[in-house]
């Protein structure tokens, strides 16, 4: 009887340890263990939705500065963001010792220079969308530079462009027209349900998707570049000569077009200076986490964008998307993680991550280049030559 007894409060107490009660300190602890291994098991993952969550802060932060009066021209904008990149590209560098600091490397210097060109029109396109545009239409139009990449890599680069890509480029087109809603279609704009900002026609409406457009080829640009320079050059080079030549594009338009410098106010300065380090750190996070993650899973993590850009635009500007909008923006989307999806399935003779992550983000898509693994990095030596 007492061996009886015994052995049932021994099972007991297996039991009790093993499964500890809700409320005890036991609970909390295996509770926080378990947290911790499933934050450490999708640290990539986090890490790239953080980064999209960083990049639509950004976008969020230039339509709210666009509001502000007196106006700062876009010239301006893009002026500053990119002189806060590249001080602390050059910083960066410098500290790390990378060398080739202020040109890069030879031999891909007229890359870098295409790459940074490309940079500068996709984020002047996406600043001046966002003037007339909703920042999930805005956002989602970006969405289109995977498909106008594949046609680009298949007419530069000789890579192989399929019949479903090519599918997908025209539901995407459908989307873009959904988005767009040009009047010779839809007729007038004066519904009770829209997303556009107050006192938008449709003819900004329509000037500020042309203008998204230009962005994405300015974004088709700067990915092919990418993928032709692969890893000869050190990514942060990549990032230098994006703000470098819109440094130099900008300071030039606002000379030929005698635009006014606008000493901002302390808030407009403040949002200045959040959109510049707002897109640094996105980059940071974007780089971290495709360093952690696999090419699908950090496709996946990197379309949230859409989902922070619709939270953003309900939280600080109050409005909902359209069911127009919507429908265009699945269209965008799902065709878009088609082409990533598909594209992941081929072999990839590049040693860049970029060749199998089409990355989109209004703010960090001008900014790609971070994304080597670090399993790569390990076997790369004077940016090119591998061991």
């Amino acid at each position: 009887m007492a061996s009886e007894l015994k052995s049932k409060s021994s099972a007991s107490a297996i039991s009790t340890s093993q499964y500890p009660q809700v409320g005890k300190p036991g609970s909390v602890s295996v509770a926080f263990s378990e947290a911790k291994d499933v934050g450490r098991r999708n640290a990539g993952l986090l890490l790239v939705v953080a980064s999209q969550a960083f990049f639509s802060m950004m976008t969020t932060t230039v339509k709210v500065l666009h509001g502000i009066d007196p106006p700062i021209s876009t010239f301006q904008l893009v002026w500053v963001r990119s002189v806060i990149t590249y001080a602390c590209c050059l910083a960066y560098i410098y500290l790390a010792k990378i060398p080739n600091p202020l040109l890069g490397p030879k031999g891909v210097r007229l890359l870098l220079l295409c790459r940074g060109m490309g940079g500068f029109v996709a984020f002047f396109g996406s600043c001046s969308a966002l003037r007339y545009l909703s920042l999930s239409d805005a956002t989602v139009l970006t969405f289109l530079a995977p498909m106008t990449t594949a046609v680009a890599g298949s007419v530069f680069l000789e890579e192989r462009f399929t019949v479903g890509e090519a599918l997908a480029g025209v539901i995407s087109l459908g989307g873009v027209v959904l988005i767009a809603r040009p009047t010779a279609i839809f007729g007038s704009h004066d519904l009770p349900e829209t997303s556009d900002p107050e006192g938008v026609t449709p003819a900004q409406r329509l000037l500020a998707v042309g203008a998204a457009l230009i962005g994405v080829l300015g974004l088709t640009l700067t990915y092919t570049m990418i993928r032709a320079i692969g890893k000869r050059a050190h990514a942060m080079h990549t990032m230098m000569y994006f703000a470098m030549s819109s440094i130099l594009c900008t300071s030039l338009s606002m000379l030929v077009s005698k635009t006014q410098f606008i000493m901002p106010s302390g808030e407009a300065l403040t949002l200045l200076f959040m959109i510049g380090f707002f897109g640094f750190f996105g980059q940071i996070l974007l780089t971290m986490g495709i360093q952690r993650e696999t090419a699908s899973r950090g496709t996946m993590a990197i379309y949230t964008l859409v989902v922070w850009a619709m939270i953003f635009e309900r939280v600080v500007f109050h409005t909902v998307p359209t069911r127009l909008s919507v429908i265009g923006t699945l269209l965008i989307v799902c065709s878009a993680i088609y082409i990533a999806l598909t594209k992941q399935k081929e072999p990839v003779a590049s040693l860049s991550i970029i060749d199998t992550i089409p990355s989109v983000s209004t703010g960090g898509v001008m900014e790609e280049g971070l994304l080597s693994s670090s399993e790569d990095a390990s076997k790369i030596t004077n940016y090119g030559s591998t061991r």
